[in-house]
C-alpha cells in the first residue's frame, strides 16, 4: 500500500461528498499514478466506516468484475468487493432516482447466509452448506468517480473502482427464496427488460462458471483481515448481464422464470 492515512481519510471524504452532492470526482489513479489496488480497498473501508459512525449498518457485501470479460476489460485476473448498507436495500416498487448519480442495474443473485464462512480454505461446497438459501437479485451500480475522464475520456482503473465501494449503491431483492441445491444454480438465467424491451439475457454460469466460487473467494479475500462471512448477511454473487443504463421513469422487469418474476422502475 502506498496512500498515508491522511490520504485514505481525504479520498473517503471525497467520495462521501460526491454522493451527497450527486457530482462526480476525477479518477483518483490519475492524481495518484502509484495507487494500487490495497489503496483502492483502504479508501472503500474508510468511506463504509464514516457511513457506519453515521448510523448505517452493514448488511453484507457485493462481489464485482466476475465475468472474464470484464476482468480483461479492467486488465485484472480476479474479481473486486464491496460492502452493502442497510440503505441500500430495496424492495420491487419505486426506486428514488435521486439516491444515484448515473445508475445502472445488473441482473445477479444473492445468497443469504445462516453460517458464517471464516477462513483461507473456503470451499464452494462450504458456502452451499452454510447457504439459507439464494433468491435473484438486481444491484444498482453507481459512479462516484466518474466512469470517463471528463478531459481525456479515459475510463476509470479498477483502483479507482474498487476505491468506490466497488460502485456499490443499492440492491433489489425479489422473485422465489430457493435451496442452493434444489436448483442448478450455473443454469439459473434472466431476462432483463427496460420499457418493455429485452436488453439483456444470461446465465448464472457466467459469474466464474458457478455463483457459489465467488462467495467462497470472498470469504477466503477477507481471512488475512481477520474477517469473515457473517451469518445473516446478504452476499451479492456477481453480474451475469452488462449493466444498463437507467434513467427517471425507466421500468425494469426481471424475468428468473422459474426462480420468479418482478418489476421496479426509477421515479
Amino acid at each position: 500500500m502506498s496512500f498515508l492515512p491522511d490520504t485514505i481519510q481525504q479520498l473517503a471524504r471525497e467520495l462521501h461528498e460526491s454522493e451527497r452532492t450527486r457530482q462526480q470526482v476525477e479518477h483518483f489513479s490519475k492524481r495518484f499514478p502509484g495507487m494500487t489496488v490495497e489503496d483502492g480497498y483502504a479508501v472503500s473501508r474508510a468511506w463504509v466506516q464514516m457511513k457506519i459512525a453515521e448510523g448505517r449498518k452493514a448488511l453484507g457485501h457485493k462481489i464485482g468484475l466476475t465475468s472474464r470479460a470484464m476482468q480483461q476489460s479492467s486488465q485484472i485476473d480476479e474479481p473486486d468487493y464491496g460492502t452493502l448498507l442497510d440503505d441500500m436495500f430495496f424492495t420491487p416498487g419505486d426506486i428514488p432516482t435521486e439516491r444515484f448519480i448515473a445508475p445502472r442495474v445488473e441482473v445477479e443473485l444473492a445468497f443469504i447466509l445462516k453460517q458464517p464462512l471464516r477462513g483461507a480454505e473456503v470451499s464452494m461446497e462450504d458456502v452451499l452448506a452454510a447457504t439459507e438459501y439464494v433468491q435473484p437479485a438486481i444491484e444498482i451500480i453507481d459512479a462516484r468517480i466518474e466512469q470517463f475522464d471528463r478531459h481525456t475520456k479515459v475510463a476509470r482503473k479498477v483502483q479507482d473502482t474498487i476505491s468506490d465501494n466497488a460502485a456499490n449503491a443499492g440492491i433489489v431483492l425479489g422473485g422465489r427464496k430457493v435451496h442452493p441445491r434444489e436448483v442448478d444454480l450455473p443454469w439459473c438465467g434472466a431476462i432483463l427488460r427496460q420499457n418493455g424491451v429485452v436488453e439483456e439475457t444470461g446465465l448464472a454460469a457466467g459469474v466464474q462458471g458457478h455463483p457459489a466460487i465467488g462467495v467462497a473467494w470472498l470469504a477466503r479475500k477477507l481471512a488475512p483481515w481477520g474477517e469473515g462471512l457473517e451469518a445473516g448477511e446478504v452476499v451479492l454473487a456477481g453480474s451475469f448481464t452488462r449493466p444498463v443504463g437507467a434513467k427517471r421513469g425507466d421500468v425494469f422487469d426481471a424475468d428468473y422464470g422459474p426462480l420468479g418474476r418482478f418489476e421496479f422502475r426509477f421515479v
